[in-house]
């Protein structure tokens, strides 16, 4: 284990390094002259969403002629032009990489930023300097425990956002809106609520298909309809969608950019995303790694939705993360998948058969038997290979946790490691 490991793992250890954040943050800011002062930030947080969500802001910007820079999670771009792998293991990079390429999207004149935002990066001030324009709130359930301690200190973590922005575009459908509407109000910023049913830009009408989400809403500044179609499909991107809707309007979109703008985004690299080497059977790679990301890909594509076939799911835990859910993801699993495989993830300087003892007992708890329906294999491309080769015609294979990453950690070493070129590999040689 290193020195830096064994520190973090002491008790008040990230209360302790906050005023060394926050003077990184400073440093920082200052070396590349505040770089976002001048640029229109839009930041979106949530517990999960917040990727898909932020690619179609910025998607939606770009083509309605905005030139818009971006930093998330899967990649980041400086005006739109060109999209650059996110190789670092974090969503808000560390302040110094966060300036940096913010600088750049200033330099190739962006006139807009989609910040994805996590509540790591605002409990360690990595935003600061960053003037928030408009805020946006997917949804918040319990993820990061580990790092905050409690639920109520996470959200904390992620009202910080709204309490200096001039807009919060709010998902009225989470429990927790509430708090976040009025962290906006306190402050003097305008609220935009989103929902099914209910909130200011309310969907009516949705239609889940395999291709995408279809449903109507309404534009709150001229009392116009607008029919609003993915190409990506899940009722949580009904959700995303319907946020970068509200932000479309706020920034003065016209209807149709609105509309065409989201339609054209195609895919968010290892969401949703669907490998096909023309096997008889459907591989999806996806990012899901707590309770509530993986309860909503099995709501969009699994037996919740009308899946016939056999479900074959993979899935591992990452080391030194949200201990507390390990049992219950390995439950899920077992409740909605026919057949369950555990194996890696990031397991960093934790055993990896350790983790894979909680997914079992989770899973075990939903009636899964080891060597039956059940089964475990820590080697992540093994793991694959023997995903792939238990289906058939007609069956899905779902290789959830790590989706776009570049690469897996194993103890101190970061080791290549891609999960769509794996299953690219063994369908090809399937």
């Amino acid at each position: 284990m290193s020195l830096k490991s064994k520190m973090e793992k002491m008790p008040g250890y990230n209360m302790a390094v906050r005023p060394l954040h926050w003077l990184q943050a400073v440093r920082a800011a200052k070396k590349y002259k505040y770089p976002a002062k001048n640029l229109r930030v839009i930041a979106v947080t949530g517990t999960n969403g917040k990727t898909t969500t932020s690619w179609m802001i910025w998607k939606m910007l770009n083509e309605s002629g905005r030139k818009c820079g971006l930093l998330t999670t899967v990649g980041w771009s400086e005006d739109g032009t060109e999209i650059h792998e996110q190789v670092e293991h974090m969503t808000t990079e560390r302040v110094e990489v966060l300036n940096e390429r913010m600088a750049k999207v200033r330099d190739a004149g962006a006139e807009f930023l989609v910040l994805e935002t996590t509540s790591h990066a605002l409990s360690q001030s990595r935003i600061y300097g960053v003037p928030i324009e408009v805020a946006v709130f997917t949804n918040l359930t319990k993820e990061h425990l580990d790092y905050h301690g409690t639920f109520e200190k996470y959200r904390a973590a992620k009202l910080k956002l709204f309490k200096g922005a001039k807009c919060g575009v709010i998902n009225a459908d989470d429990g927790s809106a509430g708090y976040f509407e009025r962290a906006v109000k306190n402050a003097g910023g305008e609220i935009i609520t989103y929902g099914i049913g209910r909130g200011d830009v309310c969907a009516t009408g949705v239609k889940l298909e395999t291709g995408g989400v279809e449903y109507s809403c309404g534009d709150i500044f001229n009392g116009k309809r607008i029919r609003v179609k993915t190409k990506i499909p899940g009722r949580f991107n009904v959700y995303n969608s319907l946020a970068a809707v509200a932000v479309g309007l706020k920034i003065g979109l016209t209807d149709e950019e609105i509309t065409k703008g989201i339609y054209a985004l195609g895919s968010v690299e290892g969401r949703m995303t669907r490998v096909d080497a023309g096997q008889a059977f459907t591989v999806i790679v996806d990012y899901a790694h707590q309770p509530d990301a993986l309860k909503k890909v099995f709501e969009s594509v699994g037996h919740e939705a009308g899946f016939s076939g056999k479900i074959i799911s993979l899935h591992g835990g990452a080391g030194r993360r949200d201990h507390a859910t390990r049992e219950p993801r390995g439950e899920i699993l077992g409740q909605c998948s026919d057949v369950v495989i555990i194996t890696e993830d990031d397991s960093r300087d934790e055993d990896p058969a350790e983790i894979a003892q909680m997914f079992v007992r989770g899973a075990e708890k939903a009636g899964k038997e080891l060597g039956k329906d059940l089964f475990v294999e820590l080697d992540r491309e093994k793991a694959i290979g023997e995903a792939i080769g238990m289906a058939s015609s007609g069956d899905l294979v779902l290789i959830l946790g790590k989706g776009h990453e570049k690469t897996i950690l194993r103890g101190d070493k970061a080791v290549p490691f891609e999960d769509v070129k794996v299953v690219e590999g063994v369908l090809r040689g399937k």
